[in-house]
């Protein structure tokens, strides 16, 4: 396939939760156009198998591939765990992104921090976060937190309700009777809770996510193959949903405050 800057960006996820991604992407690059599609039908990845979730990786990547994308967003940190080598060896001709938890910013906050890193269980079992724990072993105490059932949440559309908050108590508070520096979100469908998480954490704890430097390291790879469209013109973004009736609700989440 010819790749060009006037083809679309691919992003996929698990569900909904890759729209974090893409809306720092688009924030950074309004004038580039978008195909997300959302696999809500499978979701969640992070109790599925390795092999279910390269499976499912592989079948989504090509969809979008024969769709005509000039690049690949892997906007999932499960699918990016299990399946981003597997895809960068399979699509030579265009950028392959994926993302992972921002621990960097995370334990530079100051002088050896706590630092908390939420993601689901099959992420936090996975061998690429536990390489980039041991990266900062020594400069910080970090704790991997599974989050069984919290991706869900927003799945349903549900943001703020008392059942969040009660789950968000049950799981983070028994793990902050000793102060907390930092959290950071290990999923993209988390940083559409991050106000119900700052609400229960408490507002001297910072929360990071991986959306923002995703998008930036998109922009580079993108500016390095000289695939990037002018400014000045608004893109297009076409949602996809292997749950259709979930599509209304992709744009709402595009339209959460910040």
């Amino acid at each position: 396939m010819e790749i060009s800057s006037q083809l679309p960006i691919g992003f996929f996820d698990s569900g909904l939760g890759g729209l974090s991604v893409l809306r720092e992407a688009v924030r950074l690059m309004p004038q580039e156009d978008y195909i997300y599609f959302g696999d809500s039908r499978n979701a969640p990845y992070g109790t599925k198998t390795l092999e279910q979730i390269r499976r499912l990786s592989l079948t989504h990547a090509e969809m979008l591939y024969r769709s005509g994308i000039k690049a690949l967003v892997v906007a999932c940190n499960t699918a990016t765990s299990a399946a981003i080598s597997i895809l960068r060896e399979v699509y030579t001709d265009i950028p392959v992104i994926g993302i992972e938890p921002a621990l960097k910013p995370a334990v530079s906050i100051g002088e050896h921090p706590r630092v908390i890193v939420m993601a689901t269980p099959l992420t936090v079992k996975g061998q690429k976060l536990h390489e980039l724990l041991g990266r900062y072993a020594k400069s910080a105490d970090v704790t991997a937190l599974g989050c069984p059932g919290l991706m869900e949440f927003v799945e349903d559309g549900n943001l703020d309700g008392p059942e969040v908050k009660a789950y968000l108590r049950t799981l983070l508070l028994p793990h902050m009777e000793k102060p907390v520096d930092a959290i950071v979100l290990g999923c993209t469908h988390y940083p559409f809770l991050k106000r119900t998480i700052q609400e229960v954490a408490g507002t001297g704890i910072r929360i990071l996510d991986g959306g923002e430097g995703t998008a930036r390291q998109l922009e580079r790879r993108l500016k390095e193959e000289n695939l990037l469209k002018a400014p000045g013109r608004k893109g297009q973004i076409e949602y996809r949903e292997s749950l259709p009736e979930k599509l209304p609700l992709c744009s709402r989440l595009m339209a959460e405050p910040w």
